[in-house]
């Protein structure tokens, strides 16, 4: 479906340069979770498109993208080590703040500790990251420390105030399920499983792919949508009980069309995907889903690793992930998620303990950044 006019509960919105722009449900899901109208979810979104944009002309100064986070009052803040970067920072009308570790060293150091995962895969740890609002690496744990791997916790300790370790509020698992023109977000079936679509993208020779988690084409499956065959799984980076990435992809069979418009379970129409630009760290963010359905929340963090307990699998270690408040549930992998009109990604897990309630029902989740699969394997986004 076509994207209408932004309102404000129901009326014209005052900001007519927002038309066309955003669905009505992203701003109606933004404004609900806020408890803000429309035309405040709406400027925010501008906001956030607008400081993206300049941040992207300082890339090749010395302000680093990967230290660039939105703080609660909305503005885009990029970590500096030095006055220069600061002064090319705040010249661009974005705010520096000044601290000890620069994302190398920061990036160096989960480097490390996913090294010595891969090794042994630490048990009782949920996952781990760096977090750019702490200047930190944060390791959470499944629950307190007496639980988790002493030699992990040790090597994560030698780099001190670098690494902080906090508790967790349970294990976390991939959010697979047991038990014509397809929208992602929709529920797709595979053996006794279900998983959720994905994007729609086109490989060199122009061939329509689904790129989905690598954990729901794991074995490769045929993909049915309403009792109809309409894929099959052809690549995966996903293998429990390894060093995995949770990325993959599917054949979409002759006839049958990923439509470039996220399906949002009632939530108003369709979200019409524009492009697959990363947003940045606490950046707003949507997600659909078969299980939880449209469920919303904020992006925490990239390049996490993750721990995954699925039951009846080995653990496994999962590397290169988006972190998020997002809730999530089983059924909801490979997923489709959206910030504005911007493809983020695809639902790879979450916490056992997330309880979602509605629209902006918070929770820990993890997705695989659609970005990092396009160039991995070399596709072309399907686009609105």
């Amino acid at each position: 479906m076509s994207a209408g006019v932004v309102s404000a509960h129901g009326a014209p919105s005052a900001d007519s340069t927002a038309e066309g722009r955003y669905q009505k449900q992203m701003v109606r899901a933004l404004a609900d979770s806020l408890g803000i109208d429309d035309t405040a979810a709406v400027r925010r979104l501008d906001s956030q498109a607008a400081q993206q944009k300049t941040l992207a002309t300082l890339r090749s100064s010395q302000a680093d993208s990967r230290g660039a986070f939105f703080d609660a009052k909305g503005k885009l803040t990029v970590n500096v080590t030095g006055m220069p970067a600061a002064r090319a920072v705040e010249a661009a009308g974005l705010k520096a703040r000044m601290v000890q570790r620069t994302a190398d060293e920061l990036d160096g150091i989960k480097a490390a500790l996913d090294q010595a995962a891969a090794r042994h895969i630490p048990a009782g740890v949920q996952g781990w990251g760096v977090e750019p609002a702490s200047n930190q690496v944060v390791i959470r744990l499944r629950g307190d420390s007496e639980a988790a791997d002493a030699a992990f916790l040790k090597q994560a300790a030698s780099y001190g105030p670098a690494v902080t370790v906090r508790s967790g509020d349970g294990r976390a698992a991939t959010n697979a399920a047991t038990g014509a023109t397809i929208y992602p977000g929709s529920r797709m079936d595979y053996g006794n499983h279900y998983c959720s679509v994905g994007f729609g993208a086109r490989d060199s020779s122009g061939r329509q792919v689904l790129v989905t988690a690598g954990h729901c084409v794991e074995n490769l499956p045929d993909l049915s949508y309403n009792g109809t065959h309409f894929a099959k799984g052809i690549k995966t980076r996903f293998k429990h009980g390894r060093n995995s990435i949770d990325m993959g992809l599917a054949a979409v069979d002759s006839g049958t069309t990923i439509a470039p418009q996220i399906g949002t379970w009632g939530n108003g129409g369709n979200v019409a995907v524009k492009g697959s630009r990363r947003a940045a760290v606490g950046s707003d963010i949507c997600k659909s889903g078969a299980t939880s359905r449209w469920t919303c929340g904020s992006v925490k963090s990239y390049n996490y690793s993750v721990t995954y307990s699925d039951e009846g699998q080995p653990d496994t270690l999962v590397s290169g992930l988006g972190l998020s408040t997002v809730c999530t549930l089983g059924g909801d992998s490979g997923g489709a998620w959206v910030s504005g009109d911007q493809a983020q990604g695809v639902t790879s897990g979450g916490l056992t303990a997330n309880r979602c309630d509605g629209v902006h029902g918070r929770g820990t989740s993890y997705f695989q950044p659609l970005d990092d699969a396009l160039n991995y394997y070399g596709l072309r986004l399907n686009t609105a």
